[in-house]
C-alpha cells in the first residue's frame, strides 16, 4: 500500500483568479472556477489527475487572508536556458507576479509571489530538472530533512533520491514529473499551511486502511473545520498539513 501525490492545492480569497494565473504561469489549463467552488489547473485533457506526468493544483476559495509568515511549501520552476529564465520571469511579472525578498540574497534564481503573496522561485537552468515539465519541485522547508525523508519515502510510493542534513529529494518511481523537496530552513511553522499536498490511494487500495498506515507513521489528526468530508486532514510529524483524498 502507498499513496501518491496528485495536487498542490493552494487557499485563496479569489480562487478562480489565482487559478488562471498558475494556468497561464504553466502553460495548463483551468477548469471549473465558479466563486464556490474550486479551480483544477493541470495539463490540457480534462479534469483529472495527471500522476505521475504531473501534479495539478488545485486553488481553494476560503474567507481568511493570506497571513504574514512566508509560506512553509512552494513551487519551484524549471526553464531550459538563461534566456528561457529572464522571459519567464518578464511573463510571469506582466501576469501580476512580483518579485520578493525572502532573505536569499545573490542567488540565480529569481523569488516571486503570485497575486495573493504566495511566494514561488524561477530556476535558473538545472540538468536535474531538464525533464520535470513546468513545475520543476514541490518544496517544502522544514527542521529535519532526514525525518522528513523517512516518513514521506514510507508515506509515498515515489523514490528516494537524496537525503542529507539540510536537504531531501523524492520522485515519482516511474522518473517523470516534479520532485518533491525537503529543505533545513531556520524557524518552525507560525501560521496555518496555505498550499499543501493532496494525496490518493491506488486504485483498489482503502483509504481508511491508508490513513491509519499514515498515523502509525506519526500523521496526526488536523480539524480545520472541514466538517463531513471525503477526505482526510492530516499533519506530519512536523506539522505541515496534507490531505489523503477519496478515490473518485
Amino acid at each position: 500500500m502507498a499513496l501518491r501525490p496528485v495536487q498542490v492545492n493552494f487557499k485563496a480569497l479569489d480562487g478562480s483568479m489565482v487559478g488562471r494565473f498558475w494556468a497561464r504561469a504553466l502553460g495548463w489549463s483551468a477548469y471549473g472556477g465558479a466563486s464556490d467552488v474550486t479551480t483544477y489547473v493541470g495539463p490540457g485533457g480534462g479534469l483529472v489527475w495527471p500522476d505521475p506526468v504531473a501534479v495539478g493544483i488545485d486553488v481553494v476559495p476560503v474567507p481568511e487572508p493570506r497571513a504574514a509568515a512566508k509560506n512553509r511549501v512552494h513551487l519551484d520552476l524549471a526553464t531550459t536556458s538563461a534566456a528561457h529564465q529572464a522571459e519567464l520571469v518578464g511573463r510571469l511579472t506582466a501576469l501580476g507576479a512580483t518579485p520578493v525578498d525572502v532573505g536569499q540574497g545573490a542567488v540565480p534564481w529569481t523569488v516571486l509571489a503570485d497575486p495573493e503573496g504566495n511566494e514561488f522561485c524561477v530556476l535558473e537552468p538545472r540538468e536535474i530538472y531538464r525533464d520535470t515539465g513546468p513545475i520543476a519541485a514541490v518544496v517544502v522547508d522544514c527542521v529535519d530533512p532526514r525525518a522528513m525523508a523517512r516518513f514521506w519515502g514510507e508515506a509515498l510510493d515515489w523514490t528516494l533520491h537524496e537525503v542529507s542534513d539540510t536537504h531531501a529529494a523524492l520522485r515519482s518511481a516511474q522518473g517523470v514529473g516534479p520532485y518533491l523537496e525537503f529543505l533545513r530552513t531556520p524557524g518552525a511553522k507560525t501560521a496555518p499551511d496555505r498550499v499543501h499536498l493532496d494525496l490518493l490511494p491506488y486504485p483498489g487500495d482503502d483509504e481508511v486502511a491508508e490513513v491509519a498506515r499514515l498515523r502509525a507513521l506519526g500523521a496526526t489528526d488536523l480539524d480545520v473545520g472541514q466538517g463531513d468530508v471525503a477526505w482526510t486532514c492530516l499533519t506530519d510529524p512536523e506539522g505541515h498539513e496534507f490531505c489523503v483524498l477519496a478515490l473518485p
